[in-house]
């Protein structure tokens, strides 16, 4: 893209244009961007993005040049990040970017939700947080914002590096280290380099890390200069620990030492509506967030207690006589080990455990899913129900344990075998759609 042509689209996001990469969602002044999909080509709705209003449509065929309109680009990505990347070098207040295995989106609503009770702050809507989301959340900001926070997804080594490049972030968060999109990374050693790109970019900028110090992987960035610690250990920065799991986590949580606008000393309690001690990680990294930039204690408090968790993560689902642990948005072996192991430890009897497959595992598939099984099979649980292609090659269908390859045949099975039990499990990768079977219990 030209200097030229730059400038003037930087101009009109600054002037309230938004940028759209959907035709059908565009409106009067929108810059759209022709991106190409698996299955799709954005340049053929340029002229649509035209008629419905748009300024301008940035497109990279020049057969879909159809006037002064239209801006043609050696790459319409490369474009989109471009034009992020410099509007983001305009912008001079506190990024948070956050990334980590499990629990990025959470954490990130969370600290939205601390955060904007003193700060007028931005963040990332849902988890658009690749490639293609990350520039979109950056152009998307609001130039009255204080604060932005910034989510960062990827599966393989540099990704990271890249959106940080992009992004540009002050602050940052990595939630844990575990096991997940193995098919890209390879192992969790390349897992945890590429997550650690994130406090490589921040601290490199004497930026400032807020380190999980709870996760073996990460602590040793506690030694980090501008590092924060949370966690259960009293030599945190900010240490918490659980005071009650059931139905919903409760957390104390202390300050031990001066750190941001937290002086040593403040301390209170969060009664969550968030089910899973594995949340612990993720609601200590709120607060301290908010501790740092000097939110109130009791405003902190009030966020998080006022957060309720949506589109099937970690939510408690009351229906006729059952409660339904739905956490199906997503899976990999160290969240669904950690699910497991907090619902073993739910009160109460009659249990049942409905389990989706784990995707982008690639060769260690097998191997991950039948550690689940194992782990599932060591419990007495009324009901053991598996769903998935991978599944299906590792499980035995017995008198407590029902196996399928697709959910709707799991859904079928269900609606003419109603769970008896109390208290079930849903838990599996957003493409098996676990969810389904909410409307058979």
């Amino acid at each position: 893209m030209k200097q030229q042509q730059l400038s003037t689209l930087i101009k009109l996001v600054e002037k309230g244009s938004n940028v759209c990469i959907d035709s059908r969602s565009a409106t009067a002044n929108d810059i759209f961007f022709a991106l190409k999909g698996d299955n799709t080509d954005g340049n053929r709705y340029a002229e649509s993005a035209i008629k419905a209003g748009c300024a301008y449509a940035v497109i990279d065929k020049p057969q879909y040049d159809k006037g002064s309109k239209y801006i043609l680009v050696e790459d319409a990505l490369s474009s989109l990040q471009m034009l992020a990347r410099s509007y983001r070098r305009k912008i001079d207040v506190p990024f948070l970017g956050i990334t980590g295995t499990n629990g990025k989106t959470t954490t990130k609503e969370l600290t939205q939700a601390v955060l904007s009770q003193s700060f007028t702050s931005s963040a990332t809507q849902g988890n658009l947080n690749n490639h293609i989301g990350v520039p979109l959340t950056l152009l998307s900001l609001e130039k009255n914002s204080e604060l932005a926070i910034i989510e960062m997804g990827a599966n393989h080594i540099g990704e990271i590096a890249h959106l940080s490049e992009l992004a540009r972030p002050t602050h940052a968060v990595i939630t844990n280290i575990g096991k997940a999109h193995l098919e890209g990374f390879g192992s969790v050693d390349n897992i945890e380099t590429a997550k650690s790109e994130l406090f490589q970019f921040v601290s490199g900028n004497n930026g400032v890390l807020f380190v999980n110090h709870d996760d073996e992987r990460l602590k040793k960035h506690a030694r980090t200069k501008n590092a924060i610690s949370y966690g259960k250990d009293a030599e945190c920065h900010c240490s918490g620990r659980i005071t009650e799991s059931f139905p919903f986590v409760r957390v104390s949580f202390n300050v031990n030492k001066n750190f941001g606008k937290a002086a040593a000393g403040i301390s209170g309690e969060v009664h969550s509506r968030l089910t899973g001690s594995y949340n612990f990680g993720n609601i200590m990294a709120a607060i301290t967030a908010g501790l740092y930039f000097g939110v109130p204690a009791d405003a902190i408090i009030r966020a998080i207690e006022s957060y309720e968790p949506k589109n099937s993560r970690s939510q408690i689902i009351k229906k006729a006589n059952k409660t339904i642990l739905m956490d199906a948005y997503n899976a990999n072996p160290t969240s669904m080990a950690a699910a497991i192991q907090n619902f073993i430890n739910y009160p109460g009897e009659e249990k049942a455990v409905l389990l989706g497959d784990m995707l982008e595992l690639g060769q260690d598939a097998i191997q991950e899913h039948q550690a689940i099984y194992e782990l599932v099979s060591k419990n007495d649980f009324a009901l053991k129900v598996f769903v998935g292609e991978v599944f299906s090659a590792v499980c035995e269908n017995d008198q407590h344990t029902k196996v399928f390859k697709h959910v709707n045949e799991a859904a079928a099975w269900l609606k003419n075998h109603p769970v008896q039990s109390h208290h079930i499990l849903i838990k599996g990768s957003r493409g098996i759609q676990m969810e389904n079977l909410l409307e058979c219990l």
